[in-house]
């Protein structure tokens, strides 16, 4: 990522009251870019976009992906050169519960998004956001590349393989590489793994149900300890996907397609490992126990190959699994002590950035 290329840059964010959309507008906004962000209110209370302030100097607009009309609307106002959709139902185990609004957020809300861009035509670059999840899961060994076939067991995975053939559809219709000089926007869609980071608690995902047992002197509860993930702190799929939008902007037409964002085979862990590493870092008789009650369908084993952003971004993993668990244990320590949090989460950002 290259901070110099986003100084002034017009920069369109949906969902960027999430998790991952409150880190990539504060690091964006450190950068210089002029950041609007899209969003309904944050899902979650507390949330990382209130308590480290991510609203403080740039644009917020409260709206929801569904609202076809008021989202054309907005971009047509910022202008952007840029734009990262964000905005999802993220939930795997929410989306048994909540299909309709599953499909109609995450694929239609995928459809309002490019037809608004194509309707204004003034983004040059358009970064898609889905989930390693888009994948069609056959709980192999090795990971899976840009060109496996999309699926998903359960809605929300579903739902994001189909955001993603909508984003070849849109791509192929409308913004085709082969057409670039008439229409000059470049569209790519990114797939990263199981993100985790100071800052989240969003019900039913590994690190806030940890920290929130932690932090009220309970035990933890895990209802999956065999299941591995591909875990990665929120910086290293985020700084993926800058370096890709800065490419996109150069040559459209080179990299207009699919990429994988994952961390190295080594930080593939079984959740029991999460888990008691980081009651292990927390100290203070931090425990966890199994969830023995009986839960929705969730794919055992999942990873991605991440080769081309390797060689083709020259994109590499920078925190092992290790550093990233301390900087978690760091941030939500730092959280219950009272301190600035939007001063705690910058600080995160330009460690990661000089590393």
């Amino acid at each position: 990522m290259n901070a110099d290329f986003w100084r002034g840059k017009r920069v369109f964010l949906t969902g960027h009251t999430g998790f991952k959309g409150s880190w990539l507008s504060l690091w964006l906004r450190t950068a210089g870019a002029e950041v609007m962000g899209y969003s309904l209110l944050p899902p979650t209370s507390p949330s990382l976009f209130d308590v480290a302030k991510v609203s403080e100097g740039m644009a917020s607009v409260e709206g929801d992906v569904r609202d076809l009309e008021k989202l054309q609307a907005a971009i047509a106002e910022h202008q952007p050169d840029v734009i990262f959709h964000m905005a999802a139902q993220p939930l795997v185990r929410y989306s048994y519960k909540h299909p309709v609004e599953t499909y109609s957020t995450n694929v239609m809300g995928t459809v309002h998004l490019l037809e608004a861009v194509r309707q204004t035509g003034c983004a040059r670059v358009v970064v898609n956001i889905t989930s390693d999840k888009c994948y069609e899961n056959r709980e192999w060994v090795w990971g899976y590349r840009e060109n496996e076939a999309m699926g998903g067991h359960d809605p929300y995975s579903n739902s994001k393989g189909c955001a993603e053939l909508v984003a070849s559809a849109y791509r192929n219709s409308f913004f085709s590489p082969d057409k670039f000089d008439e229409h000059t926007t470049s569209l790519a869609s990114v797939r990263a793994g199981n993100v985790i980071g100071g800052g989240d608690w969003a019900e039913d995902r590994l690190i806030p149900d940890i920290m929130r047992a932690i932090m009220a002197g309970e035990s933890v509860l895990i209802r999956s300890p065999n299941a591995i993930r591909p875990w990665q702190h929120v910086l290293e799929p985020l700084n993926g996907y800058m370096t890709l939008a800065e490419q996109m902007w150069e040559d459209g037409r080179a990299y207009a397609e699919g990429w994988n964002f994952g961390p190295n085979d080594e930080d593939a862990r079984p959740v029991s490992w999460i888990t008691e590493q980081l009651t292990r870092l927390w100290g203070d008789g931090a425990s966890w126990q199994l969830d023995t009650k009986v839960n929705p369908h969730e794919a055992t084993y999942l990873k991605l190959d991440c080769s081309k952003a390797k060689s083709r971004l020259k994109w590499q993993p920078k925190l092992d699994l290790g550093l990233t668990l301390e900087w978690i244990v760091e941030w939500y320590q730092a959280y219950m002590a009272e301190q600035d949090m939007q001063q705690i989460t910058a600080a995160q950002i330009q460690r990661y950035a000089a590393l």
